[in-house]
């Protein structure tokens, strides 16, 4: 299902004239997710270090990271305009999976698993020896995407890929709940998203997605990012991402 959220924002697919790929290599990279909200006066901190993972060496070769903006919060009296209750179940979900009998922001998920050192790796994970098998994803337009698959070391069960839209440099003007006050800017956030099965064709796995979305300039640069996980689970096994907009 395709998620849109609150504002939707152009890919300017008119723009390009040239296909674009992005590819892993064989090496699994890993997924950041970050469980965040606006109204969580703990979050930007959390928030910062993510941003600050623009510029580090590993991103997107050695991870991918994504900020889903949970809903939870909202009813402190600031309604995060980036927040979905579908973040907040998967947060849950994740939770259920760990027999934890709560959730909370900021919170941090490294493929699939729980991660409460993300502070101390200032460059973000690092690369990771497991080989997963190359992922690649190509767009002759930015709204139709084709994905390949070559999984390395998994059974014969199904496979699902997950897609999903990033804006960066985000701004906003807090006027209630805990961070009553507050400018805060956000990167790597889910504004769409959407789960497609992949099928065999021959030795790979094959799948597509589209993307049509409109124009919001509050965002300045966008992202993709995709990862595939086995069917209905929520770890990632391989995941691949790039900038969509300068």
């Amino acid at each position: 299902m395709l998620l849109g959220l609150m504002t939707m924002i152009s890919l300017h697919a008119d723009a390009r004239t040239e296909p674009i790929v992005f590819q892993s290599s064989e090496s699994q990279v890993s997924l950041v997710e970050l469980f965040t909200s606006e109204g969580c006066s703990s979050c930007p901190p959390a928030e910062k270090w993510l941003s600050d993972l623009k510029a580090a060496p590993g991103l997107w070769k050695h991870f991918v990271p994504v900020a889903f903006h949970v809903d939870y919060w909202d009813y402190l009296g600031w309604r995060d305009p980036w927040a979905s209750k579908a973040f907040s179940d998967r947060q849950r979900a994740y939770a259920q999976r760990w027999r934890r009998d709560s959730v909370y922001t900021p919170g941090f998920v490294l493929n699939g698993q729980e991660w409460s050192t993300w502070s101390h790796q200032k460059d973000g994970p690092p690369a990771l020896g497991t080989k997963a098998g190359i992922l690649s994803v190509s767009s002759a337009d930015l709204v139709h995407w084709q994905v390949s698959f070559s999984p390395i070391g998994y059974g014969a069960g199904g496979y699902e890929l997950h897609a999903a839209v990033l804006a960066n440099e985000l701004i906003s003007d807090v006027t209630a709940g805990e961070n009553r006050g507050r400018r805060l800017s956000h990167d790597f956030v889910v504004i769409a998203i959407t789960t497609r099965s992949l099928t065999r064709q021959g030795e790979k796995l094959a799948g597509e997605f589209e993307f049509k979305t409109a124009k919001n300039d509050e965002a300045k640069r966008l992202t993709l990012a995709v990862w595939v996980t086995p069917l209905g689970r929520l770890e990632s096994l391989q995941a691949v991402g790039g900038w969509l907009s300068h």
